[in-house]
């Protein structure tokens, strides 16, 4: 140990020398000390993190369980170069062979989380985060240029997207035993008064395999995207001075998925009961109108009161007027005023009589009745005064945020066409992102246990 202090000091003072020699080269020179300090305090923390490895071999006697119900047999000590975040480190670990199963097997790499991979722990949270964040090239070379560490960009690509995987699996894997009652969150304390769930789908580009037989908007009938569903938990506590509703701070969640809408509600089910639906006072879905997403809802939370995204609701009342602006002429802006202050308060049947009065016939009549069947069918949903006076939110502006920040800034750039399993893997990590600070908070042993 005493060799070991005196060569790292001696390769301190050696870069500590580098460093001023290249605080004399110009106007660049702090940036080049910099750079040099940084690259042999690397190359140091990689000896040290060496030296901790070797002194574990991962020898556990000469017999251990394969994971088969056989046992392997010690048969020689082996290399293996671990890319971490300080740089390559060669580990010399035991190696084992099952003579029944035909593999072999390191107990200590599944120890150190390395089984099956070449990329430590640390190093492929820092990969993620740039993957996440940013194309896989860009990702490369953030992870060299800010950590100096060099990847390449495939290699940058499949372990993003296996982590990705990883994640949404076990994601799935807790929201069925969720959605069973076999693993029970525990809600937080104090419970919140309002719990927020609000649900939109929004597409991604697809390769011309992922979308082969399915139908589209497009002029030649074919998709070229694939829908992906989102929702997003928050909770609310306070009205600002104006009266109007406040996002509690970092209390968002994010989910999402390409599943069908069944396998999607099981999802919303879950990280709902998580959420603590089943303790707030008042639970509220918002979505766009679409039916699949009242469906979802009245089957998984029926109690939650549902509410149509009042900008939505707006879009669809000028398209009705533009049905029927042949009959207004000149009281054009007059009638869809007055038709917006019904839809204030809620007044779907002033609606609907204000268009009755119109004598229509054939494809407007056709055009009329389906956008008046919005309102109709919507109903209940757009009581908009009653939900301003309890004091809650009306627009879904945090999914549509959330579909543009994780979904479309990622996944929708020029020329990108993304597999099913590597654009659900890599929105599965931008979901953990950005759901960060309430991960910490509820993802802790202590806040989640099994029954029996």
């Amino acid at each position: 140990m005493r060799v070991l202090a005196d060569e790292r000091a001696g390769e301190i003072t050696r870069l500590a020398g580098e460093a001023a020699r290249a605080l004399g080269c110009g106007d660049a020179d702090l940036e080049a000390a910099e750079m040099v300090i940084r690259a042999g305090m690397l190359k140091l923390g990689c000896g040290v993190l060496g030296d901790l490895l070797s002194a574990d071999r991962g020898h556990r006697g000469p017999r251990v369980p394969c994971g088969y119900g056989h046992e392997a047999e010690f048969v020689s000590y082996r290399d293996k170069v671990i890319d971490t975040a300080l740089g390559p480190v060669t580990l010399n670990r035991a190696w084992y062979h099952c003579a029944e199963c035909g593999h072999g097997m390191a107990p200590r790499d599944a120890e150190l989380g390395t089984a099956g991979t070449s990329m430590s722990p640390g190093l492929t949270v820092m990969n993620d985060k740039a993957a996440a964040a940013v194309p896989f090239a860009a990702a490369a070379s953030l992870l060299e240029d800010l950590a100096g560490i060099r990847v390449t960009v495939k290699r940058s690509e499949r372990a993003a997207e296996a982590s990705g995987a990883a994640h949404a699996a076990h994601e799935r894997e807790r929201a069925a035993l969720i959605t069973a009652r076999k693993l029970v969150p525990l809600p937080p304390r104090p419970v919140p008064d309002m719990l927020y769930g609000v649900i939109d789908g929004t597409g991604c580009p697809m390769t011309a395999r992922e979308t082969a037989g399915r139908e589209g908007k497009g002029e030649d009938g074919r998709a070229r995207t694939r829908e992906v569903k989102l929702a997003v938990f928050f909770t609310q506590a306070e009205l600002n001075d104006e009266g109007y509703p406040v996002r509690d701070r970092a209390s968002s969640s994010y989910i999402a998925s390409f599943e069908t809408a069944g396998v999607f509600a099981d999802l919303v089910k879950a990280e709902g009961i998580r959420r603590s639906a089943e303790q707030v006072r008042q639970l509220t879905f918002i979505g766009d109108g679409a039916a699949w997403i009242w469906n979802l809802v009245t089957a998984t939370f029926p109690e939650a009161t549902q509410i149509v995204d009042l900008y939505h609701a707006r879009e669809h009342m000028h398209s009705l007027v533009k049905s029927v602006e042949f009959m207004l002429l000149d009281h054009k802006d007059e009638w869809l005023a007055a038709r917006m202050e019904d839809l204030g308060y809620g007044d779907i049947d002033g609606i609907e009589a204000a268009v009755r009065e119109f004598p229509l016939e054939g494809i407007k009549k056709q055009e009329t009745e389906k956008e008046l069947g919005y309102f109709l069918n919507n109903a209940p949903r757009m009581r908009y005064h009653w939900f301003r006076q309890c004091g809650l939110f009306v627009g879904s502006g945090v999914v549509e945020a959330g579909c543009k920040s994780i979904v479309g800034q990622r996944l929708k750039q020029s020329g990108m066409h993304w597999t099913t399993s590597g654009a659900d893997a890599i929105i599965a990590l931008r979901c953990r992102e950005a759901s960060t600070t309430w991960e910490a908070i509820c993802y802790t042993p202590d806040t989640q246990t099994r029954t029996a």
